[in-house]
């Protein structure tokens, strides 16, 4: 399995609106059927007033459909954010490979 890691930082001043959209946004990715789920978390952090960040991890069953998720689908997806928020949003991707899940009614 792969993870497609998207993690994005928004101005407060978009963030309602933001929220609205990327709701939105995350359905329409997986309507590509390249990916099986996707889990969409806000990353904790101390700072008042600061910019905000969310992480998503859309779960692909092959590299293969990652990859033709980002040649075929991600260009127009990716558009659409930055027509809307601009410079507001920003967001860096990162692939991983799913190893191993470790839950503690597994460890003896």
């Amino acid at each position: 399995m792969i993870i497609y890691n998207v993690t994005i930082t928004i101005e407060p001043s978009i963030h309602k609106k933001w929220l609205v959209w990327i709701n939105n946004h995350i359905n329409e990715v997986l309507k590509t059927k390249r990916f099986t789920k996707a889990i969409f978390t806000k990353v904790l952090t101390n700072d008042i007033d600061q910019e905000i960040t969310y992480s998503i991890q859309y779960y692909a069953k092959s590299k293969s459909e990652l990859e033709a998720y980002i040649e075929k689908d991600s260009v127009a997806l990716k558009l659409d954010g930055i027509n809307k928020f601009g410079n507001q949003m920003l967001a860096f991707r990162t692939k991983l490979e799913f190893i191993k899940e470790f839950k503690l009614n597994s460890l003896q």
